[in-house]
């Protein structure tokens, strides 16, 4: 009999430290009980209070909003910056811009939160754009903090790739452009993807880059739970936390599945190709076999 190790017995109670207090806020959302640390039996009318609930809604689409505009701009950005940085090995102030792309990763928030207040101050008094912070302002700061994060994820998987793939597709006559977007951008889709996936989660749960550069009207859901925390916690944003816990579970476990079925299909692909290979060998004639004289 297997003896349980220490080695598992701290994964374990890992994982219940991380996860155990997820569970008991999705037991809480169905309290009955106005008071949240009061048990009053199950119901489910604090999910249906969420549709009369317009400035919590609103929250929870304006983040939602702003984390797609943020994940968009910040792969894009941060592929850009990745391929100068891997592909480009020389040009004048390279170690300049390589400190420049990944500062926001070890900036604290609140420097670049106030940095970039500041400059929007600036420019509203001096160009008159923006006019009053907002939904932009936030996606800039957002997109600005994330792109670091991409430029570093896609920059690793830029480094492991085969050059000579695009070598030979520009010596077969493809413009640079053409082997950026046929050949390196679907090889590289996958931690396309998950930058994409980690600029919108970073987005979505930031705090302190849009309390900075936020303006009336433009509260997001972190801002909206923190201010409404200071007072007490509302079983309404039980049952948010509930619904984006629920999401976030269903795209995670799409994602496995469709990642697991292509990698299946990809398996039994090469499968199928090598026992084709192995049968047109086997049936194939030896040629030289055909070149010796007949006896007579």
């Amino acid at each position: 009999m297997k003896r349980f190790s220490f080695s598992k017995l701290m994964l374990v109670l890992g994982l219940l430290f991380i996860y155990m207090p997820m569970v008991i806020l999705v037991i809480y959302s169905f309290n009955a009980s106005k008071l949240v640390t009061v048990w009053g039996g199950w119901s489910v009318k604090w999910y249906v209070g969420l549709v009369d609930n317009t400035q919590l809604m609103g929250s929870v689409a304006r983040s939602l909003e702003i984390a797609c505009y943020t994940a968009i701009a910040a792969v894009a950005l941060g592929t850009l910056a990745a391929f100068v940085l891997t592909r480009v090995t020389r040009f004048k102030g390279r170690t300049l811009f390589g400190g420049l792309v990944t500062a926001p990763l070890v900036m604290p928030e609140v420097i670049t939160g106030l940095s970039l207040l500041l400059l929007f101050v600036a420019m509203a008094q001096s160009l008159g754009w923006p006019e009053e912070r907002g939904i932009v302002t936030i996606w800039i700061a957002h997109t600005t903090f994330c792109a670091a994060y991409v430029a570093v994820v896609v920059s690793a998987r830029l480094r492991e790739l085969d050059l000579s793939i695009e070598e030979a597709a520009m010596d077969l006559g493809a413009r640079p452009w053409k082997v950026f977007m046929l050949i390196t951008i679907p090889m590289i889709a996958p931690s396309l993807a998950a930058g994409g996936m980690m600029s919108f989660a970073l987005s979505l749960d930031d705090l302190v880059l849009a309390s900075f550069v936020s303006g009336p009207g433009s509260t997001t859901l972190p801002m909206e739970v923190f201010s409404a925390v200071r007072l007490g916690v509302k079983p309404e944003i039980n049952a948010v936390a509930s619904l984006i816990l629920l999401s976030v579970s269903i795209v995670t476990f799409l994602v496995w599945y469709f990642t697991r079925r292509n990698e299946e299909r990809r398996k039994r692909a090469i499968q199928t190709a090598i026992e084709e290979a192995a049968a047109d060998g086997w049936k194939q004639p030896d040629p030289r076999r055909a070149q010796e004289p007949v006896a007579a």
